[in-house]
Formats: C-alpha cells, sequence, structure tokens
C-alpha cells in the first residue's frame, strides 16, 4: 500500500469470536486491509454496515438473528458499493448458488489459506469476482452430472410440504401435528419422498430437492 492509498476496509462477521479473531489476525497482515468492525450476528452486521460503510463485508453463513445469504440480499438493497465475500465451511451447490444470486461477490471456504483469502479481498473490492476453485471444480461436475440425469418424478403439494418441514428439523411426530396427519402418514410421504428422490436419508432427501430447485437454498440446520 502506498502512503496515498487507502486500505481496505472490511467488515467481519461470524458467530465464533475465535474464528473471528484468527481470521482478523491474518487479514491484518496484509498492510492494505483494515478490519473496521466485528459482529457475531446477522443483524449486528447490517447495523455495523450502515455505521461504517465498508468496502468488504466478509460475512459466514449460518448466524444468528439474520443468515449471510439475508444479510447479502440487504446489502444489495441498501449498499450496493460494499463488496460481499462469504467465508464459510459449507461447501453445498446450494448455498453457493442462493447466496450469488443473492448478490454476493465471492465464496470462499475457511479451509483456503490465508493468502487465498486475502487476494479474495482484494479481489471482491476491485470489482472482481472470486470463488473457491474447489466450489468452482464440484459445480461444474455437479452441473455435468445433472444434464446426463434421469428425470426425476415431482413431489406433491403434501410431499413438499412434509420435506420443507424435515428441512427445518422437525421430528414425524411434529410433522404429523403440524399438518394434522398420523406419524405413519409421515411415514408413508417420506418414503414416496426417498423413492422419488432416490435419496437414502433426511439430509439427502432434503439436499437432493434444494438442488432441484424444489425447496429453499437458505432452509435451517435440519437433521441427518
Amino acid at each position: 500500500m502506498t502512503a496515498s492509498s487507502s486500505p481496505i476496509r472490511v467488515l467481519l462477521a461470524d458467530d465464533h469470536a475465535v474464528v473471528r479473531a484468527g481470521i482478523r489476525q491474518f487479514l491484518e497482515q496484509a498492510d492494505d486491509i483494515q478490519v473496521v468492525a466485528e459482529a457475531d450476528d446477522g443483524v449486528a452486521a447490517q447495523a455495523l454496515i450502515e455505521q461504517h460503510q465498508p468496502d468488504v463485508a466478509v460475512l459466514d453463513i449460518q448466524m444468528p438473528k439474520a443468515t449471510g445469504i439475508d444479510v447479502t440480499r440487504w446489502v444489495r438493497a441498501h449498499h450496493r458499493d460494499v463488496g460481499v465475500l462469504i467465508l464459510t465451511a459449507y461447501d453445498d451447490t446450494p448455498y453457493v448458488m442462493a447466496v450469488l444470486q443473492a448478490g454476493a461477490n465471492g465464496y470462499v471456504l475457511k479451509t483456503a489459506s490465508p493468502r487465498e483469502i486475502i487476494r479474495a479481498v482484494r479481489d471482491v473490492h476491485a470489482g472482481n469476482s472470486a470463488l473457491d476453485a474447489s466450489i468452482l471444480q464440484k459445480m461444474m461436475s455437479q452441473i455435468s452430472t445433472a444434464k446426463q440425469a434421469p428425470l426425476v418424478e415431482r413431489l406433491t403439494g403434501r410431499e413438499t410440504e412434509v420435506l420443507t418441514l424435515v428441512g427445518k428439523g422437525y421430528t414425524n411426530k411434529a410433522i404429523g401435528v403440524q399438518l394434522g396427519i398420523s406419524d405413519r402418514t409421515v411415514q408413508g410421504h417420506l418414503a414416496h419422498i426417498f423413492n422419488k428422490l432416490q435419496a437414502g436419508s433426511r439430509t439427502e432427501a432434503v439436499m437432493r430437492a434444494v438442488s432441484l430447485g424444489w425447496l429453499p437454498p437458505d432452509l435451517g440446520e435440519f437433521d441427518a
């Protein structure tokens, strides 16, 4: 950084204090990056972005109160000049697609090296995209596989309701209470869902439905 240039001002949002401290430490080892604020949830991130107007917001996906996807949408609606870099442990294609559709400029895994993450911050600040190489390779592979895959029979409305509740972490009994049906009926719907999606578990069924665009990509954590 030259004497006349300003550092890249970064907002760092992650709900784990130890993780934030580690990221901040190596980011600020770069002489052209300055972390101006930290947030431990999505709502706090929005308030601090409003207050500090950073050049780049570095966001985790899963945060309390508002996800990284929610914050990205808010940034694009209210502060279009702020670059958004997602820094997360999640490498699932639905998450990647969701944040990119929301308007994120980059998506990097926490397993990336400090040098790669610093480069991603610089790329986003420069107006370029920053996508983790392993994520890009995985997306291309899944797109290729999807083109060769047979058509999947659509879920019925009731099956979609059941699987949505599965994705929100509901048990079979809780799903039955929510929908006014018996546990046995829920089990029957799940059997049909697993068969249609060629899934061997609740998690796999949810992720398959998300990848097909049948469920929203930003469902909360679900039972395996």
